[in-house]
C-alpha cells in the first residue's frame, strides 16, 4: 500500500471519528428545522389569508361579549297591558352586550333591560376564541349587574358588574364609516350564546322614520332576535354599532338590521355613567321642516331644508342675533338639510364651545355664535334636596323625595301634587326594581302614596315573592310598574 492510500484511509477514518463525536449535534441540528416545520409558513392563498385575519378578529373580539339574561314581569301572551283585563305574569328574556369600560360597565339596548326586576350577565370563558374546545366548553361566568342608566329614546342601556376587570371594546369613528365596509355581527340570537355573522354596511345613516331624528347604520349581516345590544365591529375590531332591531316580514333576518352609531354610543355612555341619565344642550329656539307650500308661501330662496319657526324670548339664540324665518344651513360646520340632522345634534353635542350656526336670511348668509344651555327637567333641582342616607329606600333601591306643596308649585307637568320623586338609583341596586330616575312614584298595590315615609312603610308590609305594582308618572305619563321583592 503507497503512502497516499494510508494517508487517504487515515483521513477516512478520521473523518469517521470525527462524525461519530459530531453525531449529537448533528441530530440537535437536524431536528431544528424539523420542528420549525410545524408552524405553517404564511400562505399565498388570498382565501387562507382572509380566514387567519376573521380568526384573529374573533379571538380579540370575543372576550369582550357577554350575554344578558334579564327576568321581570310583562303582558302574558294574548293579553293586552294596556287594558284592565291585561294578565301580567314574570317574563324572561335574553340579549347581547359588550364590555365598553374594563371596570365592568356594559353597553346594551334599552329594550333588553326594560321592566326587569333581575339583570345577570354571562361572561364569555377567559380563552374564548370561538374554537370547538371552547365552543363545547361548560365553564361559563353569571355575574349580576346593575342598571346604571337607561334612555329609552335612544334605546340604549348602561350596565355595571361591581369587582371585576375585564377587556374592552373600541368605538369606532362614526364618521369614517363608509358604505361597502366589511362587519361582523356578534351576539346570541335566540339565546344561542357566541354566535358570528358577517355582511356589510349597507348604509352609514339610516332614518327609518323620515319624522324621526334617529340614525342608524344599517347591515345584511344575519341578525335575529337575542342579537339586541351585540356589537357590530368592523375589520379592526372597533365597534360600528349596536344591533338595535330588524325590519322582517317573516320575523326572521331578511338582510336589513339596524344598529346604533358608534357616535351616538360614545357619547350615551359618558353622560350614562356620569349623570345616569341623557342630558341634551339647547339654543332657545324652535325648526320646522320647509315644504314646497311653505317655501311658496313665504317666499323663500329654497323649498328644502330647515327654518327657524320661534326665537324664544330672552333665550340665548335670541341674544345672539338668531330670527324666525332664517333658514338654518350648518351647525358647528356640518351641513343640515333636515330636521332630524338638527335634533340629533342637539341630543348628542357635549361641547361647552358655543353653537356656530351659518342661517341665510333674504338674499344672504350669515354666521352666529349661539351659546348652548343644557335642557334642564322640572325635577333637576329636586336632586339636590336627596340625602343619602335619610331619602333611602333601600327595598327598591332608590333616593326619593317627596312631593312638598312649593315643589309642586313649580312643577308644572305633575299630574297630581302627590307622591314621591325618584331622583337616583341607590349605589349597590342591583336593578330589580325597573324604576328611573325623574319617576314619580303615585301608588303602591293601589295605595296611594303622599310622603317618603308612607312608601317606605307600604313596601317593608310587602311580604317575600308577592307580586308589586306601582302607578308611576314617567315623561308626563301614566304607566304601571310590575315586580316582586325578594
Amino acid at each position: 500500500m503507497d503512502v497516499n492510500s494510508v494517508n487517504s484511509l487515515d483521513r477516512l477514518g478520521a473523518i469517521r471519528v470525527g462524525l461519530s463525536r459530531m453525531w449529537p449535534l448533528l441530530l440537535l441540528v437536524l431536528a431544528i428545522p424539523v420542528h420549525a416545520q410545524q408552524k405553517p409558513a404564511p400562505s399565498s392563498d388570498p382565501l387562507v389569508r382572509m380566514n387567519e385575519s376573521v380568526d384573529a378578529l374573533t379571538r380579540k373580539v370575543w372576550p369582550s361579549v357577554v350575554q344578558i339574561l334579564v327576568s321581570g314581569y310583562g303582558a302574558q301572551e294574548g293579553s293586552r297591558a294596556d287594558t284592565r283585563t291585561g294578565v301580567v305574569g314574570p317574563q324572561s328574556s335574553t340579549g347581547s352586550g359588550f364590555v365598553i369600560d374594563p371596570d365592568g360597565y356594559i353597553m346594551t339596548n334599552a329594550h333588553v333591560v326594560i321592566g326587569a326586576r333581575r339583570v345577570e350577565v354571562v361572561l364569555p370563558a377567559e380563552n374564548a376564541d370561538g374554537t370547538l374546545t371552547t365552543a363545547l366548553s361548560g365553564k361559563i361566568y353569571t355575574l349580576p349587574a346593575r342598571i346604571i342608566g337607561v334612555t329609552t329614546e335612544l334605546d340604549l342601556a348602561l350596565l355595571k358588574i361591581d369587582g371585576q376587570k375585564l377587556p374592552a371594546l373600541a368605538l369606532a369613528t362614526y364618521s369614517q364609516v363608509r358604505q361597502g365596509e366589511t362587519v361582523f355581527a356578534f351576539g346570541s340570537p335566540v339565546g344561542m350564546r357566541n354566535s358570528l355573522s358577517h355582511g356589510l354596511v349597507s348604509a352609514v345613516a339610516r332614518q327609518v322614520d323620515p319624522d324621526s331624528p334617529l340614525i342608524y347604520v344599517q347591515t345584511d349581516a344575519p341578525i335575529n332576535p337575542g342579537n339586541s345590544g351585540g356589537p357590530l365591529v368592523n375589520i379592526r375590531g372597533e365597534v360600528v354599532g349596536i344591533n338595535t332591531f330588524i325590519v322582517s316580514q317573516s320575523g326572521g333576518n331578511e338582510g336589513l338590521g339596524f344598529a346604533v352609531p358608534s357616535a351616538t354610543i360614545r357619547t350615551v355612555f359618558r353622560q350614562l355613567k356620569q349623570y345616569g341619565t341623557l342630558r341634551r344642550q339647547e339654543i332657545g329656539a324652535s325648526f320646522q321642516t320647509i315644504t314646497s307650500g311653505m317655501a311658496a308661501g313665504l317666499g323663500l330662496v329654497r323649498n328644502y331644508g330647515v327654518i327657524v319657526s320661534d326665537v324664544w324670548p330672552r333665550g340665548p339664540a335670541e341674544a345672539a342675533g338668531l330670527k324666525v324665518g332664517d333658514i338654518l344651513l350648518s351647525i358647528d360646520g356640518q351641513p343640515v338639510d333636515n330636521l332630524p340632522t338638527v335634533i340629533y345634534n342637539f341630543r348628542l353635542r357635549e361641547s361647552t364651545e358655543q353653537v356656530k350656526l351659518v342661517v341665510q336670511r333674504g338674499g344672504a348668509q350669515q354666521s352666529l355664535s349661539v351659546e348652548a344651555v343644557e335642557e334642564r327637567s322640572e325635577f333637576d333641582s329636586v336632586s339636590a334636596m336627596a340625602d343619602p342616607q335619610q331619602n333611602l329606600v333601600p327595598e327598591l333601591g332608590i333616593l326619593g323625595v317627596e312631593i312638598t306643596r312649593e315643589i309642586a308649585a313649580a312643577a308644572t307637568g305633575l299630574r297630581d301634587p302627590f307622591g314621591v320623586i325618584v331622583v337616583a338609583r341607590a349605589a349597590g341596586a342591583v336593578g330589580e326594581v325597573p324604576l328611573q330616575p325623574k319617576d314619580v312614584i303615585r301608588s303602591v298595590n293601589r295605595t296611594q302614596i303622599s310622603s317618603l315615609e308612607g312608601l317606605r312603610n307600604e313596601v317593608r308590609a310587602l311580604k317575600p315573592g308577592v307580586p308589586v305594582t306601582l302607578q308611576v308618572q314617567r315623561s308626563g305619563r301614566l304607566i304601571y310598574v310590575s315586580f316582586t321583592l325578594d
